[in-house]
């Protein structure tokens, strides 16, 4: 199996320099990873850096959220404007779990109206929803246009979980691809993740996972 082209490598700590953004772009190209997700102020620099052999995806309102409808269309059309071909869009889970359905609607609608033929990923947080809330976080991305459904942004007290991205596969039927993310740190762990049927792996262990056996 090609773990390496499941995988979406995130560069998202705070405390990251430019210089060590270089390096691990450089070492995503050698490995041939799908994806490098990046903040939206390093967008530009790691479209230069990765010289179209990597995808840039950058981070939309990461890690909490907690933008306005406003500001999250905004970050997504200056991370596309800026080279970015994928967007990690986190959803606004407080307002889902305060019942503010619409609005999680309208936004996500609107930012799906605002990025057509852009990949999606909206990441639900799943550590902080119940099933109930899972699968509704599934209908309103499906139905606003979005590609995939993303467990976590790894700032959360769990990520990704087996059971999670069972129930997000069959939540979607079909119309959703699934990308799992936060805790995967072992070969073993993307490898049954994929084959459970995920089509993405984030994690910031890419170098790890794939040096070790290969």
């Amino acid at each position: 199996m090609d773990l390496a082209s499941y995988i979406d490598h995130s560069i998202l700590q705070p405390n990251y320099t430019e210089k060590e953004l270089e390096n691990q772009i450089a070492k995503c190209i050698e490995l041939k990873v799908y994806a490098v997700c990046v903040n939206p102020f390093w967008v530009k620099k790691a479209v230069e850096l990765s010289e179209g052999k990597l995808v840039v995806c950058s981070v939309v309102s990461f890690p909490f959220g907690l933008d306005t409808k406003g500001q999250k269309v905004f970050q997504s059309l200056k991370a596309l404007e800026d080279g970015a071909k994928e967007l990690d869009i986190v959803m606004n889970f407080s307002a889902l779990k305060s019942g503010l359905i619409k609005y999680v609607e309208e936004e996500l609608k609107a930012i799906g109206r605002s990025t057509e033929g852009f990949t999606r990923k909206v990441i639900i947080e799943t550590a902080y929803l119940n099933d109930e809330e899972k699968r509704l976080a599934v209908e309103l991305i499906a139905n606003a246009g979005m590609e995939f459904v993303k467990t976590s942004t790894g700032y959360a007290p769990k990520g990704a979980s087996e059971e999670d991205v069972k129930l997000l596969l069959e939540a979607s039927k079909g119309r959703l691809k699934v990308k799992a993310s936060g805790g995967i740190r072992s070969r073993e762990q993307v490898t049954r993740f994929v084959e459970l049927g995920a089509s993405r792996i984030g994690t910031s262990a890419t170098f790890e996972i794939l040096n070790r056996g290969g």
